[in-house]
């Protein structure tokens, strides 16, 4: 058991010591999951704009 918690350990180490380059831009996933919320505030703005309020 001790020796299981041990490997994994080790393995978490190695996945937190590589450096490489992302294999996509994180500019582009900031860029489209801003598009994408802008949209759905469009969408949502849109749906509700000709009723009334309370």
């Amino acid at each position: 058991m001790l020796s299981q918690i041990s490997q994994v350990a080790l393995l978490v180490a190695r996945a937190a010591e590589e450096h490489g380059e992302p294999a996509v831009n994180p500019w582009f996933i900031g860029g489209g999951v801003l598009a994408f919320l802008l949209f759905l505030l469009l969408g949502l703005v849109w749906f509700g704009g000709g009723r009334d309020h309370s």
